[in-house]
């Protein structure tokens, strides 16, 4: 296995570097009725993705779950978004049958675009020499030969991170100024996501959480002031009656024999208050992970539920959830 395959990921993260999002997918989506269709489903404001800004989004059941978590990117008169390749096919056809509704408008996974995730300033300003400053705060992006570039959350440690969205062939300076660039294993990727506080969600885990259970609103995903779209009522209740009693935590986890799976329970004795969301396992054989927890436990000594012996400590995340401290009452 090469050091770009490695199941690891690398402590600590090296930067500059680049990955290949292996693991994500693009979806286009295209037509007259595009802007409304994805008004109607998705968490965010789609005025508000244009050139210049390429927010995050969800979209949820009516009961307000979330099944997608995702970027959107303006291109030409499109909308891109990226969904996990596990979940691709099964998002797509679930959103078609809001398509339906809106003719010559059509949802397709291009197979020929891709992810690159950019670890370090340095990255960024291999492909965008000297103007990295129009990427000052995590959405912005601009449009480059062959693509997007995306300014993301930087890590809680810092690091500074960016998305390249290839849509085309880049030219002959941007080809070799990746190729100046190392490659880094997809877990490394995975583990600066974990350090930047982004979920992403799987098999075990859609449909499991309220968008801001998973810290959603803090990584800029939801918009709350714009009209209806599907689960809207229960996000909105949740935000505007501070009803939040769990959100998303970092954690180090230490002295586990085997990795917390997405969806695995977080124990404090016998009760569950928790589940693991992401995990990621470190070459010096430690873990991290992401876990959304009840507020009042999330300092409790929590262990996962396959590894009583592990240790769990929280990690700081790159940004304040100050719901937490409207957290008065006990969870039932």
């Amino acid at each position: 296995m090469s050091d770009t395959e490695s199941p690891l990921a690398s402590h600590p993260l090296p930067q500059p570097r680049y990955v290949s999002v292996s693991d994500r997918v693009i979806v286009r989506i295209t037509g007259p009725g595009t802007d409304k269709f994805l008004q109607g489903q998705f968490s965010q404001q789609i005025d508000d993705v244009t050139q210049g800004h390429s927010p995050r989004a969800a979209a949820c059941t009516p009961k307000g779950r979330a099944y997608c978590l995702t970027r959107l990117v303006r291109d030409g008169d499109d909308v891109l978004m990226e969904l996990p390749a596990a979940l691709s096919e099964g998002t797509v056809t679930h959103l078609r049958k809001y398509l339906m509704l809106f003719r010559g408008t059509s949802m397709e996974i291009e197979p020929d675009v891709r992810i690159l995730g950019l670890l370090g300033e340095a990255a960024a300003e291999k492909l965008l020499p000297g103007n990295t400053g129009a990427l000052a705060a995590a959405g912005d992006s601009v449009k480059i030969n062959g693509g997007h570039l995306i300014r993301t959350m930087d890590t809680a440690e810092g690091m500074a991170r960016y998305e390249l969205w290839q849509t085309g062939g880049l030219d002959t300076s941007l080809q070799q100024s990746l190729k100046d660039l190392p490659a880094a294993p997809l877990a490394d990727w995975q583990a600066s996501e974990i350090a930047a506080g982004v979920a992403s969600l799987t098999t075990a885990t859609t449909e499991s959480f309220v968008p801001q259970m998973l810290n959603w609103q803090h990584v800029g995903g939801i918009h709350f002031k714009k009209g209806c779209y599907t689960g809207q009522e229960v996000i909105a209740r949740m935000h505007f009656l501070g009803q939040l009693k769990k959100s998303l935590f970092r954690f180090t986890c230490s002295d586990a024999g085997s990795l917390p799976a997405p969806g695995e329970a977080l124990l404090d004795g016998e009760r569950a208050v928790g589940n693991v969301v992401n995990s990621v396992h470190f070459s010096d054989g430690h873990s991290e992970i992401l876990a959304v927890v009840r507020h009042n436990a999330a300092e409790k000594s929590l262990v996962p539920e396959s590894a009583s012996d592990a240790v769990l400590s929280l990690r700081p995340l790159p940004y304040s959830v100050p719901e937490r401290e409207k957290t008065d009452t006990p969870d039932t």
